[in-house]
């Protein structure tokens, strides 16, 4: 017998019907999602570090089991693991697109009817998708003279805009399509998007601009916002890119909202705070605008009877995490937490009405820091230990966020160029190597508090 045969041996014998939790894990650019689901699964495996998580003393067994969606492309748990955990310790890449990995629990029965029902399958499926396409949702219920208005408005704000903006206030849309013209436009428009991601902007989109994947050069990826002329003759420019975001919404949107991300039950979105803090107080606005659009994206609520009937599904419980707590001392991990449920606080209370779960934690996927002390003009500054890329050591003070998350929010919606009487430090540490313990994954902050409120009571 192969050692898949004897796993599957283990769930011989169940009576209770297999449970199904859909866990959707997203997050803005560089929020951490890989490496988030990577360590996660490993310390589901290997429990030692999980203590939150309560019913981690129930769960007699863990498989990674074969897929249910034979089209989607399985999450690479193995590589990434291995890239993080191997003799040379590096960041795996990226979410590029959707993929998935299914994590099966044996749980031990409790109370009476359990000890009469026996033991009972979970599983947990975890999704994982790029949050470019999670804010393209918003798209769904804009139109194209709307969402040209809004994007030109905004990039009259922005450096990053200046040169697109100027192309396409030139442009005269009555004029008849011309497909280079159309390209070209499209082209100038993708730059400012990936300026405007590499500047910690968070609202880029179209998403399929910056991951077009094989609709790379796809008439419903050649669009660009533009002016309305006065007048539209049949044929024109303006309504041949009114045309294409109307595909690019039926054909790419909608799609990707019907097939996976309406089949959700919980939901993460990776949140990189401390980059929008670093970048000004523009960038945290608009990040605190970013997030209102994407918690309003979902379908928020408990589930009814009728949904149950008919098959429909709602988000129950999201949790916000801001990432990388460990580039922060202990002591500002509370301030950090209380910053992002701030960011949140208007989103989470139309949710909140609507029946879901919210919570706002600060965690760190995979910890690759050790707390240390700076002595600093006579002061000792709380401070993190790290590797950083060419493999030099040092400690490093990133700052001080307040307590009171409104002294940076009221900079941010007050239009203010720069924070006041306050210096934000980045950091960018690289995966630290660690002496793996038997029965314990990776080292982290708050996963086994996430695992707990985004499935713990599932299992």
């Amino acid at each position: 017998m192969g050692a898949a045969d004897g796993m599957a041996g283990v769930w011989r014998g169940k009576v209770m019907p297999d449970r199904v939790v859909r866990l959707g894990v997203t997050g803005l650019s560089r929020a951490g999602k890989t490496v988030f689901i990577t360590n996660l699964v490993a310390n589901l495996l290997a429990r030692g570090r999980m203590p939150a998580l309560r019913a981690a003393n129930r769960i007699e067994a863990v498989y990674l089991h074969p897929q249910p969606d034979m089209t989607l492309p399985r999450f690479a748990f193995e590589d990434h693991l291995a890239a993080m955990t191997g003799d040379h310790p590096h960041w795996p890449q990226s979410t590029r697109s959707v993929s998935e990995l299914r994590l099966s629990f044996r749980m031990r029965p409790c109370g009476v009817l359990g000890r009469v029902l026996g033991p009972q399958v979970v599983h947990l499926d975890i999704v994982d998708y790029p949050g470019e396409w999670l804010l393209d949702l918003g798209l769904l219920e804009k139109s194209y003279e709307n969402w040209s208005e809004a994007v030109l408005q905004r990039l009259s704000r922005r450096d990053e805009g200046a040169a697109f903006l100027a192309l396409a206030r030139a442009e005269d849309g009555s004029l008849a399509l011309d497909e280079p013209k159309a390209a070209a436009l499209a082209f100038a428009f993708t730059a400012y998007l990936q300026a405007a991601r590499q500047a910690g902007q968070s609202d880029c989109t179209p998403g399929r601009f910056l991951l077009p994947g094989d609709l790379a050069g796809a008439p419903a990826l050649t669009f660009a916002p533009l002016p309305k002329p006065a007048s539209l003759p049949k044929g024109c420019l303006w309504a041949a890119m009114q045309a294409r975001f109307e595909a690019y919404k039926a054909q790419i949107v909608r799609p990707f909202f019907r097939d996976h991300f309406a089949r959700i039950d919980r939901q993460i979105v990776l949140v990189d705070v401390m980059e929008a803090v670093y970048r000004g107080p523009a960038a945290v606005e608009d990040l605190r605008r970013t997030l209102a659009e994407v918690l309003q994206a979902f379908r928020p609520g408990k589930r009814g009877w009728l949904d149950r009937i008919i098959g429909t599904k709602r988000v129950e419980r999201i949790l916000f995490a801001a990432t990388k707590a460990d580039h922060l001392h202990h002591r500002q991990h509370p301030n950090l937490t209380a910053l992002t449920e701030a960011l949140l606080d208007q989103a989470k209370a139309q949710a909140d009405f609507a029946g879901a779960e919210t919570q706002a934690l600060s965690l760190a996927s995979l910890r690759c820091t050790v707390e240390d002390e700076i002595p600093r003009d006579g002061v000792i500054l709380d401070a993190v230990r790290g590797r950083l890329a060419d493999g030099r050591r040092v400690a490093l003070y990133p700052g001080e966020l307040p307590s009171d998350p409104a002294r940076l929010l009221a900079a941010a919606r007050g239009g203010a160029a720069r924070w006041l009487n306050a210096d934000f430090a980045r950091m960018d540490f690289e995966p630290a190597r660690f002496a793996g313990r038997p029965g314990s994954g990776p080292p982290h902050i708050r996963l086994d508090r996430a695992a707990e409120f985004l499935f713990g009571d599932k299992l």
